[in-house]
This record gives C-alpha cells, structure tokens and sequence, in this order.
C-alpha cells in the first residue's frame, strides 16, 4: 500500500470477526482522538466490508505477519491484537512515531504503558488501553449499521441458528439445534441456517432434522456482507460463542447465546441489555479443544426456548 501524505493511524487487531466487533468502540475512539488522520486497521482481508463500515480502511494481513514498509514512521500504531511481544514487535518495525500497547517485559519501549489485566472483557479491555493512554474510549459504543442493501429473502423476520463455532469445543450438539428449530417452526415462526463454506455439511443435517426446506439453508450461500444482512434483519438469533453474537449485538438484534468453555464475563454481550441473554453452566476450559465442552452441554433445549421467548424480536 502507499501511503498518502496525511499523518496516519495504524491498528492492528488480525483476528476473526468476533475480535473485530469486540475492538469497534476503541476503534471509534481512536478515531474521534485523531480526526485529521488517515485512519489504517491490519487485519484479514475478508473483514475489508465490515472494516469499511465504520470508517476505517483495511489492510489486509495475516495473523502475526509483517506490516508493510510503506507504513514505515506512522504518526501512532496501536496495537489491538494481543499482550505482545510478537505483537509488539510487529508494530516496532514500522517505527512510529508513538506506540499505544499494553507493558511487556520483552519489548522495553513498552515500559510504563498500561498493564495487562487477565479476565478482563475484551471490549472493556482495549478501551481501557486507549483511555490510559490519554485517549477517550467508551465501552459501550457498539452499535454498527448493517451494510446496505437487501438481506437474503428468508432470513426477514426470521429465528436465525447459527450451530457452528470455530472449534467443537464451543459447538453445542446439533441435535439441540434441530430441536429449537422444530420448536420455532412448531410456534409458526421462520427459520433460517446459517454458515460458512466449511460448515455446509452441519447446517445440512441440522435442517434434515428439524424438517427445513432447502432455501432455509444459507450456509455456504453468504458471503460476509450478506450474513451481516441475515443477522440484522432477523428477528432473532440463536447461536454460540462466535462472531455472528457480536454481529446480533453490533446490530441490536435479540439474541440467546450458549455459551461453554469461555466466560461470558470476557466475551459475552452487555449484561444490561435485555436483548440479548446467555446461557452458560458457569466454568470454563480450554475454548479449542475437540469435543464440546460439558458445561455447554448441560444447557438444554427447554431453557433455550424460554430465553428465546423472553428476549422476543425485533
């Protein structure tokens, strides 16, 4: 990339989409602090539409890989990836002109900036980096404005299930999906599937057990921009720790969110919004392991439903 004459600010967050809505409200002020600058986020490539919806530019990177050479001598590089040092680093060697990132005893240019605090909720958290570093930062500005355009048809008005998580460790069984989809269409009310390219074969099965047609399935169907679409104008989601919950709540969509091995404390949605609710059993574990986690799996369908009846629609 070229960088233009402006001065410039670089962030960097090269994580998935959850981690993406997790950073929007210290992405914003950051924003608000540098209002003449060119405002630059490092991260992958396929969140560009999203990243573009709240006004900063993409720049397309992997995970912990090196930034350009253009960005060389940035006017402030904030780094809302991680802890460091890999992180830190990364940022190092582009030479800015002020660093905004957490205190590694590795990276001695960190020295005397804010410490890390383990626990902490991963919105409160970056916010927290910036509002001690001198620069405003308001946890609870997390609303985003869906892409405009049309939703996928039947995803209007719809009960949207989302059974995938990026590791079984944080997927509740499917079967327990297929039964509140029953149950919803039991109730009259529409149900659509969604998921990625990789998650086809398991959206699949859940609509074969719960009786769905076939246009109810989007997975595989979606790209990024039209599943932000699906989530907004559904009337309600229902999905587990993943970043289709931090889309329902970017988008104020009302949602119940299962979760398992991590503690809604760090990941889940504001607790004071009656939109959204959680269900979760109350310990923790390791969120990537290979078989679901036993507190998911003592969440059971009738409790589901009865969040999903108290947090209503849109």
């Amino acid at each position: 990339m070229a960088l233009s004459r402006r001065p410039t600010v670089l962030a960097l967050r090269a994580l998935a989409l959850g981690d993406l809505m997790t950073a929007v409200p210290a992405l914003r002020g950051l924003a608000c602090a540098y209002p003449a600058h060119r405002l630059v986020l490092a991260a992958p490539g396929s969140l560009a539409p999203l990243i573009e919806s709240i006004d900063w530019e993409p720049l397309a990177v992997g995970e912990l890989e090196p930034l350009p050479r253009e960005l060389r001598g940035v006017d402030v590089a904030a780094n809302l990836h991680g802890r460091g040092p890999q992180s830190h680093r990364l940022l190092a060697a582009v030479e800015p002109a002020r660093a905004i990132w957490f205190e590694h005893p590795d990276v001695p240019e960190s020295r005397g900036s804010p410490a890390w605090r383990p626990g902490e909720h991963e919105v409160a958290r970056w916010c927290r980096l910036l509002r001690e570093s001198g620069v405003p930062a308001d946890p609870g500005d997390l609303a985003v404005d869906p892409p405009p355009g049309p939703p996928p048809g039947a995803s209007r008005g719809a009960t949207l299930i989302h059974p995938g998580a990026a590791s079984r460790a944080r997927r509740w069984p499917v079967e327990h999906f297929a039964a509140v989809a029953r149950a919803e269409l039991a109730s009259g009310r529409r149900v659509v599937v969604t998921g990625s390219r990789r998650e086809l074969s398991l959206a699949l099965e859940l609509a074969a057990l719960a009786g769905l047609e076939h246009d109810a399935v989007l997975a595989g169907r979606t790209d990024l921009v039209q599943l932000a679409r699906a989530v907004a104008a559904a009337d309600r989601v229902v999905c587990g720790d993943t970043g289709v919950a931090h889309l329902a709540t970017a988008f104020a969509t009302p949602s119940v969110l299962l979760f398992g091995p991590s503690s809604p404390a760090e990941w889940g949605p504001p607790p004071s919004s009656p939109r959204h609710r959680v269900l979760w059993a109350g310990r923790t574990g390791n969120p990537h392991a290979d078989e679901p986690h036993d507190g998911l799996l003592e969440i059971g369908v009738e409790e589901t439903l009865e969040a999903i009846a108290k947090v209503g629609s849109h």
